[in-house]
């Protein structure tokens, strides 16, 4: 049974471009890999931290939204833990209301952008 999950990451700021590009693929295909079924993800930017994170004060955030069988979570953190580009990340699983809530959010950025 798959469930849908959503993670946050944050990358340290001293990446350049390509470099956060490159990371956001490498758990993209992590995910793919482990027959995960990606449903969005959002690029969030550089951001400001809210409280300092190995002495950095902003980090870029991307967000990914998935289903997944519960199995593959533990491995995927660890793939975030041994990237010493990635300073914070958070996974959870969505329950039915987070699930319309994210869908809701994604169709009036699709309205606004429209």
């Amino acid at each position: 049974m798959l469930k849908q999950y959503e993670t946050v990451f944050i990358m340290t700021p001293v990446l350049s471009e390509d470099q956060v590009k490159e990371t956001v693929k490498k758990f993209e295909n992590y995910l793919l890999e482990k027959g995960a079924k990606i449903i969005h993800q959002e690029n969030w930017g550089l951001r400001k931290l809210e409280y300092p994170i190995e002495k950095k004060n902003s980090g870029f955030y991307h967000l990914f939204e998935f289903q997944a069988d519960g199995s593959i979570i533990k491995d995927f953190e660890v793939q975030y833990r041994r990237d010493e580009r990635v300073i914070r990340y958070l996974t959870v699983a969505l329950d039915k209301h987070a699930i319309a809530y994210s869908e809701k959010r994604r169709n009036l950025k699709k309205e606004n952008n429209n």
